[in-house]
Protein backbone atom coordinates (compact mmCIF):
# COMPACT_ATOMS: atom_id res chain seq x y z
CA UNK A 1 0.00 0.00 0.00
CA UNK A 2 1.23 3.72 -0.77
CA UNK A 3 3.13 5.24 2.57
CA UNK A 4 1.90 8.98 2.38
CA UNK A 5 3.38 11.90 4.58
CA UNK A 6 2.24 14.63 4.67
CA UNK A 7 3.65 18.21 4.93
CA UNK A 8 1.77 21.21 6.54
CA UNK A 9 -1.32 20.92 8.43
CA UNK A 10 -3.30 23.35 6.80
CA UNK A 11 -6.97 23.21 5.36
CA UNK A 12 -5.44 21.36 2.27
CA UNK A 13 -3.15 19.18 4.34
CA UNK A 14 -6.22 18.49 6.88
CA UNK A 15 -8.48 17.12 4.30
CA UNK A 16 -6.11 15.24 2.77
CA UNK A 17 -5.38 13.40 6.12
CA UNK A 18 -9.11 12.84 6.71
CA UNK A 19 -9.49 11.40 3.12
CA UNK A 20 -6.68 8.77 3.78
CA UNK A 21 -8.21 8.20 7.46
CA UNK A 22 -11.71 7.40 6.10
CA UNK A 23 -10.38 4.92 3.09
CA UNK A 24 -11.35 7.43 0.05
CA UNK A 25 -7.72 6.97 -0.83
CA UNK A 26 -6.03 3.67 -0.57
CA UNK A 27 -2.82 4.72 0.92
CA UNK A 28 -1.68 4.67 4.59
CA UNK A 29 -1.01 7.82 5.83
CA UNK A 30 2.67 7.50 8.04
CA UNK A 31 3.62 11.13 9.26
CA UNK A 32 2.56 14.51 9.16
CA UNK A 33 4.38 17.82 9.70
CA UNK A 34 3.63 21.22 10.44
CA UNK A 35 5.90 24.17 11.86
CA UNK A 36 3.23 24.80 14.09
CA UNK A 37 3.54 21.52 15.98
CA UNK A 38 0.00 22.49 17.63
CA UNK A 39 -1.85 22.17 14.25
CA UNK A 40 0.50 18.84 13.35
CA UNK A 41 -1.34 17.59 16.81
CA UNK A 42 -5.01 18.50 16.01
CA UNK A 43 -4.72 16.72 13.16
CA UNK A 44 -3.42 13.58 14.70
CA UNK A 45 -6.23 14.10 17.37
CA UNK A 46 -8.97 14.42 14.05
CA UNK A 47 -8.29 11.27 12.65
CA UNK A 48 -9.66 7.66 13.75
CA UNK A 49 -7.92 5.35 12.40
CA UNK A 50 -5.08 6.53 11.43
CA UNK A 51 -2.05 6.81 13.28
CA UNK A 52 0.68 9.48 11.81
CA UNK A 53 3.93 10.33 13.38
CA UNK A 54 4.98 13.60 13.63
CA UNK A 55 8.17 13.56 11.69
CA UNK A 56 10.99 16.39 10.23
CA UNK A 57 11.16 15.53 6.53
CA UNK A 58 14.82 14.24 7.36
CA UNK A 59 13.32 11.25 9.21
CA UNK A 60 9.98 11.49 7.13
CA UNK A 61 11.47 10.30 3.93
CA UNK A 62 12.69 7.58 5.10
CA UNK A 63 9.61 6.20 5.62
CA UNK A 64 7.17 6.94 2.92
CA UNK A 65 6.83 6.45 -0.84
CA UNK A 66 5.05 9.92 -1.47
CA UNK A 67 5.23 13.03 -0.34
CA UNK A 68 2.33 15.48 -0.26
CA UNK A 69 3.61 19.31 0.05
CA UNK A 70 0.44 21.83 1.20
CA UNK A 71 2.52 24.04 3.23
CA UNK A 72 4.13 27.04 1.27
CA UNK A 73 6.30 28.10 -1.45
CA UNK A 74 9.46 28.85 0.40
CA UNK A 75 8.44 24.80 1.94
CA UNK A 76 8.65 23.56 -1.33
CA UNK A 77 12.57 24.88 -1.75
CA UNK A 78 13.41 22.97 1.57
CA UNK A 79 11.45 20.16 1.56
CA UNK A 80 10.86 18.60 -2.32
CA UNK A 81 14.56 18.33 -3.44
CA UNK A 82 15.15 16.34 0.13
CA UNK A 83 12.32 13.96 -0.92
CA UNK A 84 13.23 13.63 -4.17
CA UNK A 85 17.10 12.58 -3.11
CA UNK A 86 16.07 10.04 -1.20
CA UNK A 87 13.75 8.40 -3.64
CA UNK A 88 10.37 9.76 -2.22
CA UNK A 89 8.18 10.93 -5.14
CA UNK A 90 6.14 14.36 -4.55
CA UNK A 91 2.81 16.05 -5.09
CA UNK A 92 3.06 19.79 -5.05
CA UNK A 93 0.26 21.75 -4.01
CA UNK A 94 2.48 25.10 -3.37
CA UNK A 95 3.05 25.55 -7.33
CA UNK A 96 3.93 29.15 -7.61
CA UNK A 97 7.67 27.85 -6.36
CA UNK A 98 8.17 26.45 -9.37
CA UNK A 99 8.13 29.98 -10.85
CA UNK A 100 11.87 29.68 -9.83
CA UNK A 101 13.50 28.65 -13.17
CA UNK A 102 16.46 27.59 -11.10
CA UNK A 103 14.17 25.61 -8.51
CA UNK A 104 12.13 24.34 -11.12
CA UNK A 105 14.88 22.74 -13.17
CA UNK A 106 16.46 21.40 -9.76
CA UNK A 107 13.31 19.31 -9.05
CA UNK A 108 13.13 18.09 -12.82
CA UNK A 109 16.54 16.76 -13.18
CA UNK A 110 16.56 15.71 -9.05
CA UNK A 111 13.25 13.42 -10.51
CA UNK A 112 14.67 12.00 -13.28
CA UNK A 113 17.86 11.00 -11.76
CA UNK A 114 16.00 9.36 -9.20
CA UNK A 115 13.47 8.10 -11.04
CA UNK A 116 10.85 9.35 -8.93
CA UNK A 117 7.87 11.37 -10.13
CA UNK A 118 6.07 14.78 -9.84
CA UNK A 119 2.47 15.70 -9.32
CA UNK A 120 0.93 18.84 -9.71
CA UNK A 121 -2.97 18.36 -9.23
CA UNK A 122 -5.15 20.68 -11.42
CA UNK A 123 -6.32 22.62 -8.64
CA UNK A 124 -9.10 25.51 -8.30
CA UNK A 125 -9.41 25.70 -12.05
CA UNK A 126 -11.02 22.72 -14.58
CA UNK A 127 -9.86 22.34 -18.29
CA UNK A 128 -6.31 21.68 -17.44
CA UNK A 129 -6.65 18.51 -20.05
CA UNK A 130 -7.82 20.22 -22.42
CA UNK A 131 -4.27 22.48 -22.28
CA UNK A 132 -2.22 19.65 -22.01
CA UNK A 133 -3.79 17.81 -25.08
CA UNK A 134 -3.40 21.43 -26.95
CA UNK A 135 0.15 21.54 -26.11
CA UNK A 136 1.10 18.41 -28.18
CA UNK A 137 0.84 21.28 -30.99
CA UNK A 138 1.53 24.76 -30.95
CA UNK A 139 -0.48 27.32 -28.31
CA UNK A 140 -0.81 30.86 -28.86
CA UNK A 141 -2.58 32.21 -26.26
CA UNK A 142 -3.19 31.41 -22.07
CA UNK A 143 -4.91 34.06 -20.31
CA UNK A 144 -6.13 33.27 -16.35
CA UNK A 145 -8.74 35.99 -15.09
CA UNK A 146 -9.20 35.26 -11.21
CA UNK A 147 -12.62 36.72 -9.24
CA UNK A 148 -12.46 37.06 -5.74
CA UNK A 149 -13.96 38.72 -2.72
CA UNK A 150 -12.03 41.38 -1.84
CA UNK A 151 -11.53 40.00 1.63
CA UNK A 152 -10.29 36.57 -0.23
CA UNK A 153 -7.48 38.83 -1.19
CA UNK A 154 -6.02 39.55 2.37
CA UNK A 155 -2.68 39.54 3.64
CA UNK A 156 -1.72 38.85 -0.04
CA UNK A 157 2.10 40.63 -1.09
CA UNK A 158 1.12 42.69 -3.97
CA UNK A 159 -1.73 44.04 -1.54
CA UNK A 160 0.79 44.87 1.44
CA UNK A 161 3.08 46.36 -0.69
CA UNK A 162 0.72 48.98 -2.75
CA UNK A 163 -1.26 49.72 0.54
CA UNK A 164 -4.56 48.26 -0.90
CA UNK A 165 -7.59 49.09 1.51
CA UNK A 166 -9.95 45.86 0.88
CA UNK A 167 -12.84 46.94 2.62
CA UNK A 168 -13.08 50.36 0.67
CA UNK A 169 -13.13 48.75 -2.78
CA UNK A 170 -17.01 48.75 -3.30
CA UNK A 171 -17.24 47.84 -7.32
CA UNK A 172 -15.12 45.55 -9.73
CA UNK A 173 -11.61 46.23 -9.15
CA UNK A 174 -8.82 45.08 -11.30
CA UNK A 175 -5.44 44.70 -9.08
CA UNK A 176 -2.91 43.13 -11.47
CA UNK A 177 -2.42 42.22 -14.95
CA UNK A 178 0.99 41.09 -16.20
CA UNK A 179 2.55 37.24 -16.47
CA UNK A 180 2.17 34.40 -14.17
CA UNK A 181 5.95 34.90 -13.02
CA UNK A 182 4.87 38.03 -11.29
CA UNK A 183 1.64 37.10 -9.93
CA UNK A 184 2.37 34.02 -8.19
CA UNK A 185 4.81 35.90 -6.40
CA UNK A 186 1.97 38.74 -5.73
CA UNK A 187 -0.39 36.80 -4.93
CA UNK A 188 1.58 33.08 -3.49
CA UNK A 189 -2.19 32.05 -1.70
CA UNK A 190 -4.40 33.08 -4.49
CA UNK A 191 -3.03 32.20 -7.90
CA UNK A 192 -1.33 29.21 -7.92
CA UNK A 193 -3.43 27.82 -10.51
CA UNK A 194 -1.98 29.74 -12.38
CA UNK A 195 1.59 28.22 -12.04
CA UNK A 196 0.00 25.44 -12.94
CA UNK A 197 -1.35 26.31 -16.09
CA UNK A 198 2.41 27.76 -16.78
CA UNK A 199 3.97 24.32 -16.19
CA UNK A 200 1.21 22.72 -18.61
CA UNK A 201 1.33 25.28 -21.30
CA UNK A 202 3.56 27.73 -22.74
CA UNK A 203 5.68 28.92 -19.69
CA UNK A 204 5.38 31.68 -17.14
CA UNK A 205 6.27 34.36 -18.95
CA UNK A 206 3.97 34.05 -21.44
CA UNK A 207 0.81 33.50 -19.58
CA UNK A 208 -1.32 35.99 -18.96
CA UNK A 209 -2.97 36.95 -15.51
CA UNK A 210 -5.76 38.95 -14.51
CA UNK A 211 -6.45 39.63 -10.90
CA UNK A 212 -10.25 41.16 -10.19
CA UNK A 213 -11.56 42.06 -6.54
CA UNK A 214 -15.27 41.95 -6.63
CA UNK A 215 -17.70 43.11 -3.20
CA UNK A 216 -20.60 41.58 -5.52
CA UNK A 217 -19.71 38.01 -5.55
CA UNK A 218 -19.31 35.50 -3.04
CA UNK A 219 -17.25 32.64 -4.88
CA UNK A 220 -13.94 32.61 -6.24
CA UNK A 221 -14.21 32.27 -10.36
CA UNK A 222 -11.48 31.30 -12.44
CA UNK A 223 -11.55 31.86 -16.36
CA UNK A 224 -9.01 29.98 -18.88
CA UNK A 225 -9.11 31.02 -22.10
CA UNK A 226 -6.50 29.27 -24.18
CA UNK A 227 -5.81 29.78 -28.28
CA UNK A 228 -4.05 27.06 -30.38
CA UNK A 229 -3.55 25.54 -33.33
CA UNK A 230 -6.39 23.26 -32.09
CA UNK A 231 -8.94 26.22 -32.09
CA UNK A 232 -9.90 27.78 -29.12
CA UNK A 233 -11.80 26.76 -25.69
CA UNK A 234 -12.62 28.74 -22.68
CA UNK A 235 -13.81 27.40 -19.23
CA UNK A 236 -15.22 28.78 -16.09
CA UNK A 237 -15.64 27.67 -12.31
CA UNK A 238 -17.32 29.41 -9.51
CA UNK A 239 -15.42 28.01 -6.43
CA UNK A 240 -17.02 27.53 -2.58
CA UNK A 241 -14.02 29.60 -0.97
CA UNK A 242 -13.30 26.63 1.77
CA UNK A 243 -14.46 27.42 5.27
CA UNK A 244 -11.90 27.70 7.07
CA UNK A 245 -9.69 29.69 4.66
CA UNK A 246 -11.07 32.09 2.26
CA UNK A 247 -8.12 32.72 0.37
CA UNK A 248 -8.43 28.96 -1.08
CA UNK A 249 -11.29 27.02 -2.83
CA UNK A 250 -12.82 24.05 -1.68
CA UNK A 251 -12.32 22.43 -4.85
CA UNK A 252 -8.16 22.45 -4.77
CA UNK A 253 -8.55 20.44 -1.49
CA UNK A 254 -10.76 17.94 -3.93
CA UNK A 255 -8.09 17.77 -6.82
CA UNK A 256 -5.24 17.39 -4.29
CA UNK A 257 -7.38 13.96 -3.20
CA UNK A 258 -8.36 13.29 -6.51
CA UNK A 259 -4.83 13.17 -7.77
CA UNK A 260 -4.07 11.35 -4.80
CA UNK A 261 -7.26 8.49 -5.65
CA UNK A 262 -5.64 8.59 -9.41
CA UNK A 263 -1.80 7.65 -8.08
CA UNK A 264 -3.11 4.75 -5.92
CA UNK A 265 -5.43 3.54 -8.34
CA UNK A 266 -4.65 0.99 -11.38
CA UNK A 267 -7.09 2.60 -13.35
CA UNK A 268 -6.70 5.97 -14.90
CA UNK A 269 -9.10 8.28 -16.94
CA UNK A 270 -7.93 11.51 -18.53
CA UNK A 271 -5.24 13.09 -20.63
Amino acid sequence: MLRIGVIGCGTIGKGICKAIDEGAVRAELVAVYDRNSCDAEKVRGHLRRSRPEIMEITEMVKHIDLLVECASQEAVHDIVPLALLAHCDVMILSVGALANDDLRHRIEELAAENNCKVYLPSGAIVGLDGLKSAASAEIYAVTITTRKPPGGLAGAPFIIRNNIDLDRINATTVLFEGPAKEAVTAFPANVNVAATLSVAGIGFEKTRVRVIADPSITRNIHEITVEGAFGKFTTKVENVPSPANPKSSYLAQLSAIATLKKISSPFQVGT
